[in-house]
């Protein structure tokens, strides 16, 4: 691989003897991996697991396949997946993730949290937000919000609310161009420092956000020292936090001058390149105030909803119903006020009102696992195929009309309307393909 003019001798000056080894992984494959989701009920069972982990699995798998579809994986490579995994928050956590898209660390951290707590997964980019929407919907959530925001934004609405924040920054890229080569033609040798000052920027904005004792985990993916050791240095000389030891497993090393934090170089560890660091907050934020959750939901919308819920779900549902527009969504509770921010998911996208009638929506049908729901649809592959193409499918079995959630193999596909044995297709436009 033919590299950035300073990178070589600046990798040969740091890693001295180790360099020609790190040098020569450049020229291999890059290391495919992806998570299981928890949180679905139909599980696989997958081979090459990635040691020390508690869902990676080395391998690829297509985004065409109904475990990809249903959300049951999730594709990220190796040391990526560290990042989560070091945060590792405990259920009923209120979680930051503040760089989130695509979704790799958010999924993994609603993984964790197994519908508990609380996750504000932001991005601030609005073309990446939606893609991150598309990836958090299809993983199942409900206990999630995505903001579309800048983090100094958050910081006036969340003050001192948080119990761990993730932030895996804006960077080089360094680790990523095995994986991206094209992410050689921004690099230059000045480019990581310029990096650098965005990261502080963005760090001194998620410390006014952390509760007392709140954690806060900062990642990379490059090995540049001025966006990792250098920013520990700041970090601990300008705010009251401390690092906390990060275990080093699967080939980790330490950082430079700081043992607690955790590099990632191809040629020690299986994956691409990443640096993590984990601190702990012992100062004091003022508390944002948390808003009472209250519905803003007609008489006639609680009826039709109730009514829906009654007939179709065996659960109910936890958190505050609210309507935007004909849209209904489940918030999780114990939220500020979120009215000054741009939204990209409310919550838990229920469905739609229409005229006298309530309709499901796809993300409910994700979420949703199958023992929890009274009319069900098993879905087989070849069906699979038909469904996610956009066309209707004929019911051999003789069943009443109405709501079915569609499954495939063990989890949840959406809702579709039966009418006649005759299925409509409600998988979105967006997402169909052959």
């Amino acid at each position: 691989m033919k590299f950035p003019i300073g990178f070589e001798e600046k990798y040969q000056r740091l890693l001295q003897e180790e360099a020609a080894s790190f040098f020569s992984t450049f020229d291999e494959k890059p290391i495919s991996a992806f998570r299981i989701n928890p949180l679905k009920e139909g599980q696989l069972v997958f081979e090459n697991p990635i040691l020390n982990t508690d869902w990676g699995h080395y391998g690829k798998v297509s985004g065409k396949s109904p475990e990809h579809v249903s959300g049951l994986v999730y594709s990220q490579e190796p040391a990526a997946q560290m990042v989560g995994q070091i945060a590792r928050p405990k259920k009923g956590m209120k979680v930051l993730d503040l760089a989130a898209a695509p979704g790799g660390k958010s999924t993994h951290l609603l993984s964790y949290l197994d519908n508990t707590g609380l996750l504000i997964s932001n991005e601030i980019s609005s073309k990446r937000a939606k893609i991150l929407v598309e990836n958090i919907e299809r993983f199942g959530a409900q206990n999630v919000v995505v903001t579309n925001e800048s983090a100094d934004r958050l910081a006036k609405v969340f003050s001192g609310y948080f119990d761990l924040i993730v932030l895996d920054a804006p960077c080089s890229g360094e680790g990523m161009f095995r994986k991206q080569p094209d992410a050689m033609d921004y690099w230059s040798p000045d480019y990581p420092a310029q990096c650098a000052v965005l990261q502080r920027e963005i760090l001194e904005d998620a410390v006014k956000m952390l509760s007392h004792g709140g954690e806060l985990v900062y990642s990379t993916c490059t090995w540049a020292p001025e966006e990792n050791e250098e920013i520990v240095v700041w970090i601990l000389d300008t705010f009251p936090l401390e690092l906390v030891d990060i275990p080093k497993i699967n080939g980790m090393v330490a950082g430079i001058d700081f043992l607690e934090t955790a590099r990632m170089y191809p040629h020690h560890f299986k994956g691409e390149g990443q640096f993590v660091a984990k601190f702990r907050f012992t100062g004091e934020n003022k508390p944002a105030k948390v808003k009472s959750g209250r519905s803003n939901l007609t008489s006639e919308q609680k009826t039709l909803w109730q009514a829906f819920q009654k007939e179709h779900l065996k659960v109910e549902l936890e958190g505050t119903l609210q309507t935007f527009g004909d849209q209904l969504y489940l918030l999780p509770a114990g939220l500020p006020d979120l009215s000054k921010l741009k939204i990209a998911r409310n919550g838990l996208h229920l469905g739609i009102f229409k005229k006298k009638r309530f309709e499901p929506s796809f993300a409910l049908g994700l979420a949703l696992q199958p023992s929890q729901v009274k009319n069900k649809l098993e879905l087989n592959q070849q069906d699979f195929e038909v469904y996610v193409a956009g066309e209707t499918l004929q019911i051999k079995e003789i069943l009443p009309n109405g709501w079915y959630q569609l499954v495939i193999q063990g989890n949840g596909l959406g809702f579709a309307k039966l009418a006649n044995q005759t299925l409509k297709n409600y998988f979105p436009k967006g997402l169909r393909f052959r």
